[in-house]
């Protein structure tokens, strides 16, 4: 068996310590985005109507000209400072994402979506703001049975996905 990433750098291995919970599916949502409303804003305000905690989202439509994603942390810094992308003109997009509640039991989306046109893509995440151009196609799977929550790191300031509480 080949060495994991971590093995070579001398870490210890986890595999034995996997953070995971289990669930099942439960409700299936479909939506209809319309032209200029803001994926994780709207989704997360029909999380909180339907009271809908933790889920997995695809999202399938079009991106408008002046979306934002955030294609990485900035290089030569010791914070962790996003670098966010404007994209240019409309996109035809593809997303996946999932929906847990933060420490205050806010539901939170955490989605990576690809952009493309004419040959060029752009992969990030859409915190900071992809907008549909036209019409959006969401579909939210609900999970079930799981504590599942982004709790707050200190180190980056990041809310993680803790699997297992």
């Amino acid at each position: 068996m080949a060495p994991t990433q971590s093995d070579r750098r001398g870490e210890t291995k986890k595999g034995d310590q996997v953070n995971y919970s289990e669930g099942a599916v439960g409700r299936v949502f479909v939506l209809r985005l319309e032209d200029g409303e803001i994926l994780n804003d709207t989704l997360e305000a029909f999380a909180r109507d339907k009271a809908l905690s933790r889920a997995l989202a695809f999202y399938l439509g079009g991106s408008a000209d002046g979306s934002r994603v955030v294609v990485g942390p900035k290089a030569g810094t010791d914070a962790i400072v996003p670098l966010v992308h404007v994209l240019a003109g409309s996109r035809e997009v593809l997303a996946l994402g999932t929906l847990f509640p933060n420490e205050a039991g806010e539901p939170v989306l955490h989605m990576h979506a690809a952009a493309g046109r004419e040959g060029d893509a752009t992969v990030g995440c859409t915190r900071t703001g992809l907008s549909t151009w036209l019409v959006g196609e969401v579909v939210l799977l609900e999970i079930l049975g799981t504590d599942a929550r982004r709790v707050e790191d200190p180190a980056t300031g990041f809310g993680l996905l803790q699997a297992s509480v």
